[in-house]
């Protein structure tokens, strides 16, 4: 019977130590799967956010896209814009040249032009004094004529200016 007693003793201890262990691997168990759950529902928070931040990432990336795409473009603008206004400011210069030019042609023009009416206004006095002279002299000539001619006939009285004869 001590065997019985001892056998009996040592399958409760032992039965209580299954136990002690199967409690401890249970709670072993709910702590792990506990933790499992927290960690997966972390991982999860962090996966979205990873998701939240490359979505992010891709708004950003194409906002860059687009503004290095309008920098390039007003660069190439202002490019252009340079361009023009060089050619530009080396139109106006050869305008501004040209005016110059146009200004001092005018000038010759209007001085040649002055000078031209002042020669003509002189040989329009000098051609008046040179016809007042030739009228002097062909009524002169007239008179000499009319001291010769015979004024009975009345061609030679209106060449004289004579007053006709009377009848």
């Amino acid at each position: 019977m001590k065997i019985s007693v001892v056998l009996l003793g040592l399958g409760v201890a032992v039965t209580f130590l299954m136990i002690f262990q199967a409690v401890r691997q249970e709670l072993n168990i709910r702590y792990l799967r506990s933790r499992t759950l927290e960690n997966s529902i972390q991982t999860r928070r962090k996966e979205e956010a990873i998701v939240e931040l490359k979505t992010e990432h891709m708004k950003l990336k194409s906002s860059v896209a687009s503004a290095n795409t309008k920098m390039d473009e007003l660069r190439r603008k202002k490019a252009e814009t340079e361009k023009s206004t060089q050619t530009l400011d080396g139109s106006l210069k050869a305008c501004n040249t040209e005016k110059g030019n146009f200004e001092n042609k005018k000038k010759e023009m209007t001085d040649a032009l002055a000078k031209f009416k002042a020669d003509h206004d002189d040989l329009k006095k000098k051609a008046e004094e040179d016809i007042k002279n030739l009228k002097e002299q062909i009524l002169q000539k007239e008179k000499s004529i009319c001291a010769f001619v015979d004024t009975t006939k009345e061609e030679a009285r209106k060449l004289c200016g004579l007053p006709e004869a009377p009848q």
